[in-house]
């Protein structure tokens, strides 16, 4: 999901990813919210905003071929999106989604040692075109927004993405992946999630979880 605290549309679609992850617990829908930061201009700074995470979703842009980006903006797959707020028609796309294979199966283990996590991964399939992405994710947070659309408000926010990295997939499809952490984590609050993408069309072929 691309999302922002500066979006006044947003604190719904949270809530609906929130429920989402309850739901679905049991079930690998692995879920990643992105704080884009083009809401930052209107008052308030989103903490979790990058510019990283707008170009991102400017790439997922061209993959669909729109011409505008928008929040809450839920895409499943890599292949289909939705309007946040659509909440029927974004479990009807998981149910869609859970109901397919993955192209590619992944096994992570993470490992920490400091400020630094080591996650090593071993993928099976074909991957082709493709590139592992690894995310840390931050499961929840609470934020006391004072200006912009969202002024006075206390917002829920679920599987809020810290770190993105970007890595190329070796011949043997195994390796690993070093991640610098935020001062005073507590792990227990972060986990690692790691997909498969290809680069050509968006569309994620697999994907896991691994716990810190």
């Amino acid at each position: 999901m691309f999302t922002s605290e500066g979006c006044s549309s947003c604190p719904p679609a949270d809530e609906l990813i929130g429920k989402i992850q309850q739901e679905y617990k049991q079930s690998p829908v692995y879920i990643l919210s992105y704080h884009v930061d083009y809401w930052d201009r209107l008052g308030w700074k989103d903490i979790f905003s990058s510019a990283e995470y707008t170009k991102r979703q400017h790439q997922y842009s061209d993959w669909f071929g729109t011409e505008t980006i928008f929040t809450p903006q839920i895409l499943i797959n890599g292949k289909a999106e939705y309007i946040a707020a659509q909440e029927s028609l974004v479990k009807a796309g998981i149910k869609k989604a859970l109901s397919k294979p993955a192209t590619v199966n992944i096994a992570l283990n993470a490992s920490q040692t400091a400020s630094k996590l080591t996650v090593s991964y071993k993928i099976e399939g074909s991957f082709k075109n493709s590139r592992l992405m690894m995310a840390l994710i931050q499961k929840s947070a609470v934020s006391n927004v004072k200006r912009g659309e969202n002024a006075n408000r206390v917002l829920s926010h679920f599987q809020i993405v810290q770190k993105l990295q970007n890595t190329a997939l070796k011949a043997d499809a195994a390796g690993n992946v070093s991640l610098n952490l935020p001062k005073n984590i507590n792990r227990g609050e972060f986990e690692v999630i790691g997909f498969v993408q290809d680069i050509t069309t968006g569309a994620i072929l697999g994907a896991s979880k691994a716990t810190l």
